[in-house]
């Protein structure tokens, strides 16, 4: 099921590794470091020049959601209910 995700959803949701060292870290002008990663997922939306009302932004995000909820029901970690409701699996 995995692969019938769309590309843009898997690439969000594989961990990201890299050679560089974990402490070492290069300023950005396009990067905000001291985001957190659910920051930095919204921020990454937000244009400058173009504003955003809370609903879009909740549309352009909503993909990646319902990926990572597919995920955790994957491994057993949540449960759908009824009416799209979802739990923690114990």
């Amino acid at each position: 099921m995995w692969e019938e995700l769309p590309a843009d959803v898997r690439l969000t949701l594989t961990p990201e590794t890299g050679a560089e060292s974990a402490g070492a870290q290069t300023a950005s002008l396009f990067e905000e470091p001291s985001l957190s990663p659910h920051e930095k997922k919204i921020y990454k939306v937000l244009k400058a020049d173009e504003a955003l009302h809370l609903d879009e932004i909740i549309e352009k995000l909503e993909a990646e959601i319902f990926a990572a909820l597919f995920e955790l029901e994957l491994a057993g970690k949540v449960k759908q209910l009824p009416g799209k409701n979802f739990v923690k699996s114990f």
